[in-house]
């Protein structure tokens, strides 16, 4: 069975010239956001509602914690504080990812930057996952990322092609 899917991966990579940059892979849709194929359709509906899917059960979990921390009896005001939190913390998260589909991070400072940021995105997970879900309903979440640096490095590697004399 794994070398029917890893068959079916090597199908869905585009076999680029000799020389000519490769697409980056993106998490869950491989190479067919190239060329829209090989189920792409499919899996960008798979990312939507396992998204949806997914946020539905973690807010779930969260109203069950909400619910002990009522019935814990611990007041109002600590109540009102964790919900403010995790709201707080959910819309931080869904901004970072939002803005992680469309620009990368400086290397040097991503490592320091997901170390720090690691807190915010287990308590904020809510968000992350509503951005994939509303990210997936237009494009694979971080395809017009990859689409414009796929076609600058294509361009480059024209540019950088030598020209054939005429004779």
């Amino acid at each position: 069975m794994s070398e029917t899917l890893g068959e079916e991966r090597a199908a869905a990579v585009p076999t680029p010239a000799r020389g000519e940059p490769r697409p980056e892979e993106i998490r869950f849709f491989g190479t067919t956001w190239v060329a829209h194929d090989g189920g792409y359709a499919w899996r960008r509906a798979g990312v939507a509602v396992g998204s949806l899917l997914a946020t539905a059960v973690g807010a779930l979990v969260l109203r069950f914690g909400f619910q002990g921390l009522a019935d814990a009896e611990i007041g109002a005001f600590v109540t009102f504080l964790a919900i403010a939190g995790f709201a707080v913390c959910s819309a931080l998260a869904f901004q970072r990812t939002w803005q992680s589909f469309s620009r990368r991070r400086p290397p040097a400072a991503d490592a320091d930057a997901a170390r720090s940021a690691q807190g915010l995105v287990a308590v904020g997970f809510l968000g992350i996952l509503l951005a994939y879900f509303v990210r997936s309903l237009s494009e694979a979440p971080g395809e017009a990322l990859c689409r414009a640096e796929y076609e600058a490095a294509l361009s480059a590697h024209a540019r950088k092609k030598p020209k054939r004399k005429r004779r």
